[in-house]
């Protein structure tokens, strides 16, 4: 499950996904406007201080390619590939930012948001709207910077002088449009002589990702763009972009599928749907981890191809889903054992342990009383424990030193690290006087269980839950008890059915997790 950012939080990339390979993707509308959106590379004292660093629609990669723009794909306004292991050691930040071109202000955009996606899985996201702004015609959405590591910051900055302030706040110069495109291989113009394409080449001409540019399979009709039964083509698009796509460039006589899809003419047949939702940012490179299978490969049918799709999933990480119903755990990263409920594992390898874990006395008797008692197991050794429970849906949480309260009926698994206790929710009309959560606190992850796929709310004044759909909410939300709702209830014997239902407040940043279920 994607966390949720709110402005000026901030976190380590490495805690988000062990991969430095992202796409970024911006989303921003607004009737009547039109929007360029840019990628800054700041040097240390957080300066434009080499403009080909400075990415937009004239200037569409860094020399070395670690920054890229992808155009619109996905449901995103614009999309970038950035490779922060090839970022050279000048560039400590990148700031991606949105302008107005033209008359405009930012209040006048509806809800827009700013994500970042890894190995084909959204796993952060800045969501924002029209109304934190007023006159501004620019604003900055988010940083990536280098602090000892990697980070992002939501940031939600703006700026009333729109490109103009933003370049003169980086310490750039307001150029010419003629003289924008600064890069050392710089694009055709926007004649080219013979390849129409040519003005679009730079976006794809730099194979980093895709496969070869050579036939993949037996003689096809002009495969990734060779001459032959038909005019010369363009390239075979990388990273999800679809052909016709970028202005100046015409569509192709014959459809091309999206790079990863076995294209139709060898096959006599279209293309496989994919297995679960397509991944935003194209398909993942030969032996990358592919936390959602693509469809069969290109050998086609046989025993192989159709397990090849429920494949295990390893991206490095201590907790990976390998799908909405299953997860697994590496216990060779990270010293502390997994606690887990009891009869949770469905699969094991390597050398594993699994031990009772009691409650001791006192804990018997809170969790009797409170009926938040977890029947717990310890999972340690060497090897990956994969977990599940009567196909509910599966999220894990990391925690950095922050808290988070969930029904002990919703846990499946948590790290041993955590701390956990069992916490009062006040209430006078309540039958036995009160409601009580778990609550976990420190370094670590817990892994809750919802019945379908759960909405995440932000706290405001007028936020209701039903207790029994109510899964988890953030710790420093103040909980009270709608007491219409209770009086209702009590007094008039044909009530709504609703028993009882609880109000959430809290400052900016607070949630709530809540369930398409009532348990």
């Amino acid at each position: 499950m994607a966390r949720e950012f709110q402005r000026g939080h901030k976190a380590k990339l490495s805690d988000l996904t062990p991969g430095t390979d992202l796409y970024v993707g911006v989303q921003i509308a607004a009737p009547g406007l039109t929007f360029d959106i840019s990628c800054f590379g700041l040097d240390a004292n957080e300066q434009l201080s080499d403009d080909r660093y400075f990415i937009f629609f004239n200037q569409p990669k860094s020399p070395e390619e670690s920054i890229q723009l992808l155009g619109a794909q996905s449901g995103d306004t614009e999309s970038f590939r950035v490779t922060l292991d090839r970022i050279p050691a000048a560039i400590q930040k990148l700031s991606f930012t949105a302008t107005i071109d033209g008359p405009g202000q930012m209040s006048q955009v509806g809800p827009g948001y700013i994500r970042i996606v890894a190995g084909g899985e959204e796993v952060v996201r800045y969501a924002f709207t029209g109304s934190e702004f007023t006159t501004e015609r620019a604003v900055m959405l988010g940083d990536f910077y280098l602090k000892d590591v990697w980070r992002f910051a939501a940031v939600g900055q703006g700026f009333d002088g729109g490109l103009e302030a933003l370049l003169k706040n980086f310490g750039g110069e307001v150029a010419e449009e003629e003289e924008a495109p600064a890069a050392p291989q710089a694009a055709p113009g926007f004649a080219p002589p013979a390849q129409a394409t040519a003005p679009q080449q730079p976006m794809h001409a730099a194979p980093t990702i895709a496969a070869p540019l050579t036939p993949q399979a037996p003689p096809a009709p002009a495969p990734y763009g060779q001459p032959g039964h038909q005019p010369p083509q363009p390239p075979q698009p990388q990273f999800g972009q679809v052909p016709g796509q970028h202005p100046g460039q015409p569509a192709p006589p014959a459809p091309t599928p999206p790079y990863g899809q076995p294209a139709p003419a060898p096959y006599g047949q279209p293309a496989p749907a994919p297995y679960g939702q397509p991944a935003p940012f194209g398909q993942q490179p030969p032996g990358a981890p592919q936390d959602v299978p693509q469809g069969l490969p290109a050998a086609g049918a046989g025993l192989h191809a159709a397990l090849q799709l429920y494949k295990e999933t390893a991206t490095g990480q201590r907790w990976t889903p390998q799908n909405k119903q299953l997860m697994r755990v590496d216990l060779t990263m990270g010293g502390a054992g997994v606690l887990a409920r009891q009869g949770s594992m469905v699969m094991y390898q390597g050398k594993v342990d699994f031990g009772y874990k009691g409650a001791g006395f006192v804990g018997r008797v809170v969790g009797n009383a409170t009926g938040q008692e977890m029947q717990l197991m310890r999972c340690t050794g060497r090897g990956q424990v994969f977990l599940a429970e009567e196909g509910s849906y599966l999220h894990p949480i990391e925690l950095q030193g922050d808290a988070i309260c969930v029904s002990a009926e919703s846990v499946l698994a948590f790290d041993e690290s955590l701390q956990y206790e069992v916490r009062r929710v006040e209430g006078h009309g309540i039958p036995g006087g009160a409601l009580f959560t778990m609550q976990f606190q420190g370094t670590g992850t817990v892994v809750i269980k919802t019945h379908g796929t759960p909405v995440v709310l932000p706290v405001t004044p007028t936020t209701f839950a039903d207790c029994n759909a109510v899964v988890a909410w953030s710790a420093a939300s103040q909980v009270i008890v709608s007491s219409q709702v209770r009086l209702r209830r009590n007094a008039y014997p044909g009530h709504s059915g609703e028993t009882v239902n609880l109000q959430f407040r809290g400052a900016p940043g607070n949630f709530i997790v809540v369930q398409p279920y009532e348990v």
